[in-house]
């Protein structure tokens, strides 16, 4: 016989960006790759493209946080632990709103990258502070499809390539197939790669692939990575908004600080054993 997992969980989605959400305050669950792949399989799990992990800060070794913040324990679908997650972040803010684990409609989450503040934002949407993006100063030479377009590499907390193109070549990608890149050696544990349009001034599309997952229908940080590389290569100063295939976000700037806002919503409950 194989392992018994047994997990009680929520199930929920940001923007089409889904993920399952475990309830581990004490630090008490065994959340292995194998346990974790095997609930976010879409055919023989609950299906998700990634897993959260509700965990005081106090029970994750190596972090050094107020014990009694949330952490957000962020895995990718394949088992992978991953650095960060904007959407994840706005579904792991709602769960604590939803349970009242929170006392207020602004907080703050620990993460692997840092503390993040969370507040709620009119129409009840999350509005998440991911910070500084650092852009990359040389251009990221990107393969798809045998077809070769050059990026700009952001550091969101987690590592991304932006790359500009038209709508026509952003409609037709096949993106369930991962790109490659050049240096090869300059994202050792993979990236992210979004494709954008600019629709209008302040108006983008964008398409994913994310390491560990394949296309999504929405990636937070990446909309962040995307916006920001944006912002600095056209001079736009307001609010930027970016349509991905799950919805609209919105990323505005407080000073050098980027903040999403966007839609969290829970939409099941259940228990998983296999």
């Amino acid at each position: 016989m194989g392992t018994l997992f047994r997990y009680t969980f929520a199930k929920g989605h940001a923007t089409g960006n889904d993920f399952i959400i475990i309830d581990d305050p004490h630090g008490m669950q065994d959340l292995s790759a194998e346990a974790v792949a095997a609930l976010c399989n879409r055919h023989t799990g609950v299906g998700g493209d990634g897993l959260l992990r509700v965990v005081r800060a106090g029970q994750v070794a190596g972090e050094e946080f107020d014990p009694e913040l949330w952490f957000m324990d962020y895995r990718n679908a394949d088992g992978s632990i991953a650095e960060m997650c904007g959407n994840g972040l706005r579904l792991f803010a709602r769960h604590l709103l939803n349970d009242q684990l929170v006392q207020s409609g602004e907080f703050t989450v620990a993460t692997r990258v840092g503390l993040k503040q969370v507040r709620v934002a009119r129409g009840g949407l999350i509005a998440t502070n991911l910070g500084v993006v650092s852009l990359g100063t040389e251009p990221v030479a990107i393969t798809h499809e045998e077809r070769m377009f050059t990026g700009r590499a952001a550091d969101v907390g987690n590592p991304h390539v932006v790359v500009f193109t038209d709508h026509d070549v952003l409609r037709r990608l096949d993106l369930s197939k991962a790109p490659s890149w050049s240096p090869t050696d300059a994202f050792p544990a993979g990236v992210n790669v979004e494709f954008v349009h600019e629709v209008l001034p302040g108006e983008l599309l964008m398409r994913v692939h994310e390491r560990g997952c394949g296309e999504t229908l929405s990636c937070g940080t990446g909309v962040v990575a995307a916006a920001t590389a944006y912002r600095d290569r056209s001079g736009f100063d307001g609010p930027i908004q970016v349509r991905v295939r799950g919805g609209d976000l919105t990323v505005s700037f407080e000073g050098d600080d980027a903040w999403l806002t966007g839609p969290a919503v829970i939409v099941a409950r259940g228990e998983y054993w296999s």
